[in-house]
């Protein structure tokens, strides 16, 4: 490996780690924890919401442009359910990095025929401020292997690679309502791998941190655009949700489902979703999670990340020197044996967002259980759990 790939990534990984780890800042904010194991089914045959469900998991990647708003191009990732009957191992999905590298996946493949079994909820997940649509490949395959089909796009202008774009809020929402057309566009197209597969009354939206905010976002509206009625659920993980983005007033009038889930580390989002939680009157179903000892990057691939530069020789005493000083705080803050582990913070986050989903998606009301206090109190000991 060449000096100057070696930089190249470092300077990639560190733009989209600092960003995460600062974005709580203001009012674009990451978090996750709690005791290990699954506990219980979720009702409705379905797998508990914690663990893997029963789909294989494949995956693609393509590029789209949205010739209504100057031909603006956004490269998507997409997870979905494959049948048993199509389902192999090898070879795993390589999620690039930068230089030529590449991040494994354990579970994805790519290019496996999307499942038959009828038509699935669709999900489209919002990434960080100036990150990439990778950051949270857990729980998209998590997702995945529920039966949802989740895309990712990445922001144009708004990456870890293009900072290009000055005001990147007011393309957030309208690059998620476009997401949501083309993959309706690709279910109604004879022959396209997607054909019949999207149950398009099934509309959900996720993201982290500024993705957080996008999320809100689409159903309360958000930097101009409008919100998107075809979006029925949303979770927010560590968002930006605000009084600085998001009013009172706009608040309030938000019907649909929704979960915050952020991390006790996390103040400045902590603060944001307990000030969401207070406003937000006449949501269906309102859920907030705090999780004691995670911070801003613990629901990310931050500690994958880390680690592969590391069994790559790129070990943490060479990341000064390589200009990514700036990687050191955010990966011993997350992935070091003396914070919460970051393999719980993930478990928590499969398990909060498949249950809200599974449930207010798919209308499984087996997946109730996981959704109340009592079951956090008795089964998650790092977990402080609202709802209304």
């Amino acid at each position: 490996m060449t000096y100057l790939r070696i930089t190249r990534l470092l300077a990639l990984l560190t733009a989209a780690m600092w960003v995460a780890a600062c974005g709580s800042g203001s009012d674009n904010s990451v978090g996750a924890g709690g005791s290990a194991g699954s506990r219980g089914l979720g009702g409705s045959g379905g797998a508990p919401a914690d663990e893997l469900g029963s789909y294989a998991v494949g995956h693609t990647t393509f590029t789209v442009v949205d010739s209504a708003r100057e031909d603006r191009e956004l490269l998507v990732d997409v997870w979905y359910p494959v049948d048993a009957v199509n389902a192999v191992s090898e070879p795993r999905t390589e999620y690039p990095l930068q230089g030529g590298l590449t991040l494994p996946s354990e579970l994805a493949v790519d290019d496996l025929p999307v499942s038959s079994e009828g038509t699935r909820a669709l999900l489209v997940f919002s990434h960080g401020f100036g990150g990439i649509n990778t950051q949270s490949t857990q729980l998209m395959e998590a997702l995945a292997s529920h039966g949802f089909i989740i895309a990712s796009p990445e922001h144009t202008g708004n990456t870890a690679t293009d900072r290009s774009d000055d005001m990147p809020a007011e393309k957030r929402v309208p690059d998620v309502s476009f997401i949501i057309d083309t993959l309706f566009e690709r279910a109604n197209t004879p022959d396209n791998a997607f054909e019949g597969r999207i149950d398009e009354s099934k509309v959900g939206v996720l993201g982290h941190s500024y993705g957080g905010s996008t999320a809100m976002g689409t159903v309360a509206g958000w930097a101009g655009a409008d919100p998107d009625p075809r979006v029925k659920a949303i979770g927010v993980i560590a968002g930006g949700v605000g009084s600085n983005s998001f009013s009172e007033e706009v608040l309030s009038d938000v019907t649909q489902p929704t979960i915050l889930l952020v991390g006790t580390l996390d103040p400045n989002a902590l603060a944001n979703h307990q000030y969401a939680f207070a406003n937000m009157p006449n949501a269906e179903a309102l859920f907030k999670v705090e999780v004691t000892g995670a911070n801003h990057t613990h629901f990310a691939n931050i500690c994958d990340i880390g680690n592969r530069l590391i069994s790559l020789g790129i070990t943490k005493d060479m990341w000064e020197g390589l200009g990514a000083a700036a990687l050191l705080q955010p990966y011993n803050d997350t992935c070091t044996d003396d914070v919460f582990p970051i393999a719980e913070a993930h478990r928590l986050q499969s398990l909060y967002m498949v249950a809200h989903f599974r449930r207010f998606l798919l209308g499984q009301v087996g997946y109730n259980q996981f959704l109340t206090a009592a079951y956090a109190d008795a089964n998650e000991s790092a977990v402080s759990f609202e709802s209304k």
